[in-house]
């Protein structure tokens, strides 16, 4: 099997890439971003403390999570109930950053990753797939940009998608949040893997990561 591994932080259009690269070059996408948010969403909807590691872990066995792909692309399910629409949103964002601390969720998590990346070609993007979750994948790559830029971005897409109050720098002190805790937790934190090609798309065109990404993968194939 082939297993593409993209990292990098909040905002840096890792999913993006890995979806229109997936269809380019005929790869299973798995966005490992969008389990932990769905835990976070529906531990948040059930008044849990999502920094209380005990409350979590007492809640997680009676969460079934599945990973399953329809023709618009890939959809996760808790305890039947397709939670997909409400994945995008700031609650979902912060939840899934703030469960993905915990030992508990991200052993909960790794079997239906690592079982997906044996039984299909796979681009999976994430934080530390390329340093945890598939250590041996054939390639890896650490996508970012500033955090000015990674807001930017968000900003653009919570217009596009109606969100009338969506504040610039509000966004930006998020994401800024959000790396500070995702590059200091104790478990698997956010880190480039040391043989990961880095990519720094402050400046670059969605078109132009995605044709350097697909480069590189073509050369991994021969």
């Amino acid at each position: 099997m082939l297993n593409v591994a993209i990292d990098g932080p909040s905002g840096a259009g890792k999913s993006t890439v890995a979806k229109t690269v997936a269809q380019k070059m005929g790869l299973h996408y798995v966005d490992t971003g969008a389990l932990y948010r769905a835990l976070g969403y529906v531990l948040t909807e059930k008044g849990i403390d999502l920094e209380s590691a005990g409350q979590v872990e007492q809640h997680l066995p009676s969460l079934d999570v599945e990973l399953y792909y329809e023709e618009d692309g890939q959809h996760v399910a808790v305890n039947g109930r397709d939670v997909t629409p409400f994945l995008r949103t700031a609650e979902a964002g912060n939840g899934g950053s703030k469960v993905a601390v915990h030992g508990a969720v991200r052993e909960k998590l790794l079997g239906i990753q690592r079982e997906t990346a044996e039984k299909y070609d796979v681009i999976m993007d994430g934080r530390d797939i390329g340093t945890h979750v598939l250590p041996r994948a054939n390639l890896k790559i650490f996508i970012t940009a500033s955090a000015e830029e990674r807001g930017r971005r968000r900003y653009c897409e919570r217009q596009e998608n109606g969100t009338l109050n969506a504040d610039l720098e509000q966004i930006i002190r998020e994401i800024a949040e959000r790396d500070e805790r995702d590059t200091k937790r104790e478990i698997a934190p956010l880190r480039q893997a040391e043989d990961a090609h880095l990519l720094d798309t402050t400046d670059m065109p969605l078109q132009e990561v995605v044709e350097t990404v697909c480069g590189l993968i073509q050369e991994v194939r021969q």
